[in-house]
């Protein structure tokens, strides 16, 4: 059961079908001009919520909320007694629950294969995602061709298409490999000709393994780009590059630096260039850790597995030290900070927001952090807060993430443009597939 309150079938149903219900119990007049309300208005699919806390996205509180959804929109938000709910509407009592915006994940990687892409994208909603930004690694043209395509119970998705590195053979091909300016700026004219989102670079050595991209190939992609109207995101790893980058341009670090910990003339470089985002992508905390909440979407045999292998890891707690340390001074620097994940772990969202407070940034910080900052990042306009005018995208929970950031994973329902995502029917599919 989606709820154990007692508006389990009306929630079960859309929006629409409500009204129309609606509409044929009350009637129409005998010559068919009569309302359809008992209040003499218009027929309205609006529904109203009740008594839950809700949680903004932009660092508000209502502790005991109304919001008015309709037409998949936000029509009204504010305090009990506060909101004028329309003549007509149904009315969904939310009280003890906590609502906040649906997730938005601006780095992983999703697939090229249309089927595939289909099914991560419902899996991503299933854990509270609404948004993700696909960050380099597709081909053909997928995550273009699909962009502005309704998907049901699914997360929209934006993308980098394919990115851009250096020659690493044996890695993906699906980025451009670049070795002169000329290529570096033709892989952008490209891009901006297929109208990504973003244009993702790699400016990383993978550990010694390859030569990474050099400033004097980096700085004319970000040109380029800029001249076209393109943010650049870089994945980074060393601290000096994050410094040459900020002196490059750059829009978006895809990951925090991650060899030492931050120093003065990094934080005066990023001071003088406030607008340049943090999205950070932090490594897993090396600790065992409980992963049974997992269950819903993993099968028995693999969460076993994945369970077994959850081990305190020393060389991996000092490897996401460096990084929480300087997330945490990122953090009290005012430095703007998104959200993502990387990979394409559908749950990571929920591991990546605890793993944010385990490094210093409080649960208030971390939620606008992965709704609201992220939302306006990737530029969409209709998503990332509970607000009137804003995309009807928010998850219920059971518990208060305020108080401890891992409710985030007490899911009672998640709702996109309005609609309830079919969560049982996700889970389903997915533990069935899981056993074939």
């Amino acid at each position: 059961m989606l709820r154990a309150h007692a508006v389990t079938s009306i929630l079960a149903l859309r929006p629409a079908v409500l009204a129309t219900a609606a509409a044929l119990m009350v009637g129409c007049a005998p010559d068919g001009g009569g309302d359809a309300t008992e209040g003499g208005g218009d027929a309205t699919d609006a529904v109203a919520y009740e008594g839950a806390r809700v949680i903004a996205g932009d660092g508000s509180v209502i502790e005991s909320g109304v919001f008015v959804v309709e037409a998949g929109q936000f029509a009204a938000v504010g305090a009990s007694g506060e909101v004028e709910v329309p003549d007509g509407a149904e009315r969904v009592d939310l009280s003890g629950k906590t609502v906040m915006p649906a997730i938005v994940n601006a780095h992983l990687h999703l697939s090229s294969e249309r089927d595939e892409r289909i099914e991560q994208l419902q899996h991503m909603a299933y854990y509270g995602a609404g948004a993700v930004v696909s960050l380099g690694t597709e081909t053909g043209g997928i995550g273009i061709e699909m962009r502005d395509e309704f998907i049901p119970d699914a997360a929209r998705a934006k993308t980098a298409d394919r990115g851009i590195t250096m020659p690493e053979p044996g890695r993906s091909e699906a980025p451009y490999w670049i070795q002169t300016e000329e290529e570096g700026r033709a892989a952008v004219r490209e891009l901006a000709e297929r109208q990504v989102d973003i244009v993702k670079i790699w400016v990383d050595d993978r550990g010694g393994r390859y030569e990474q991209l050099p400033p004097e190939l980096y700085r004319p992609i970000i040109d380029e780009a800029h001249g076209h109207g393109l943010m650049v995101t870089a994945h980074v790893f060393y601290l000096e590059d994050a410094k040459e980058l900020l002196r490059a341009g750059v829009d978006v670090f895809a990951h925090g630096v991650r060899d030492l910990d931050a120093d003065d003339e990094l934080m005066e470089l990023w001071a003088e260039r406030p607008e340049v985002v943090l999205v950070p992508n932090l490594a897993g905390p090396g600790v065992a850790l409980d992963l049974s909440w997992l269950s819903g979407t993993v099968p028995a045999d693999r969460l076993a597995e994945m369970q077994a292998a959850s081990v305190d890891n020393p060389a991996a707690q000092e490897f996401f030290g460096i990084q929480a340390r300087n997330l945490a001074r990122f953090a009290e620097a005012g430095i703007r900070i998104s959200f993502g994940t990387d990979g394409s772990a559908a749950w990571a969202v929920h591991q990546e927001m605890e793993d944010m407070v385990r490094a210093g940034v409080t649960p208030g910080d971390v939620i606008v952090a992965a709704t609201k900052t992220s939302a306006e990042l990737m530029n969409w306009d209709d998503l990332g807060e509970i607000a009137a005018g804003k995309s009807a995208d928010f998850i219920v929970l059971d518990a208060n993430p305020l108080d401890d950031i891992t409710n985030t994973r007490r899911i009672d329902a998640v709702y996109l443009r309005g609609d309830m995502v079919d969560r049982e029917g996700i889970s389903a599919r997915l533990l069935a597939a899981g056993t074939e």
